[in-house]
């Protein structure tokens, strides 16, 4: 069974799962099995503005451990990923990075920041303070 660590979390501290291959529900969070569906499933928060399509950055994890046990990223990854702010040669979007086997990953400190103080975005529901009219 794969483990995933989420490192970078401040107070919360690293957060490891475990689970097994095709027992995860899938409910849209990216590709199946991706860093961002095992995420979601565990509870875990990690940044999705655009639902997990490929559309933005804000999943941008960077790989510490296990880059060879997550898939290839793809060039709609790829172009993506040249978006990102505090690029490394081990970047990723977890809604993409289809996970095989162990793998840490970190989250960038401007991401973990951005939801420790309030932001969200469509798919953090009220959340969202509503306009002020």
């Amino acid at each position: 069974m794969p483990k995933v660590t989420f490192t970078n979390f401040g107070a919360e501290g690293d957060q490891t799962v475990e689970f097994e291959h095709g027992k995860l529900p899938f409910q849209d969070h990216g590709k199946p099995e991706s860093l961002l569906d095992i995420a979601m499933n565990f509870g875990i928060h990690l940044e999705h503005a655009c639902g997990g399509s490929c559309a933005c950055t804000t999943c941008h994890v960077i790989v510490t451990s296990g880059d060879a046990n997550l898939s290839e990223a793809d060039d709609d990854e790829l172009d993506k990923l040249d978006t990102a702010a505090d690029l490394t040669l081990h970047s990723r979007l977890g809604c993409q990075a289809v996970v095989k086997g162990d793998v840490t990953v970190r989250l960038p400190a401007w991401n973990r920041n951005y939801v420790s103080e309030g932001g969200g975005s469509m798919n953090l529901g009220d959340a969202i303070p509503p306009p002020k009219i």
